[in-house]
């Protein structure tokens, strides 16, 4: 199972991709677990993923936010802003496998 963490500064504004990912996903027939978190749930969360996607609003925080996860080995990176922007829920999530899958973890 593939356990993606989308984060943005309120957590809402990723609840429309998230569905989006697992519609996807679901006519891929991948088994993934896609959560949308605001930015000041970021510390309780992490954790629980084999990557986070940050909205284009919060890409300021990759840094920080990397640094935090580094510990478990959990990746940050920012999602494409027209992929973001459009809605692109294979997109996204294309990119979400491809940085765990260069973690070496497994679905």
């Amino acid at each position: 199972m593939y356990r993606i963490m989308l984060c943005c500064s309120a957590g809402m504004s990723t609840s429309l991709l998230v569905r989006k990912m697992q519609e996807e996903a679901a006519q891929r027939g991948l088994a993934v677990d896609i959560a949308a978190y605001s930015a000041t749930e970021f510390d309780e969360h992490y954790g629980d993923y084999q990557v986070v996607l940050l909205g284009p609003q919060i890409k300021y925080m990759q840094g920080a936010l990397a640094e935090k996860a580094a510990s478990r080995g959990v990746p940050v990176a920012p999602i494409n802003m027209t992929d973001y922007g459009m809605q692109r829920g294979d997109k996204v999530l294309d990119f979400a496998i491809e940085l765990i899958a260069r973690q070496g973890v497994t679905s």
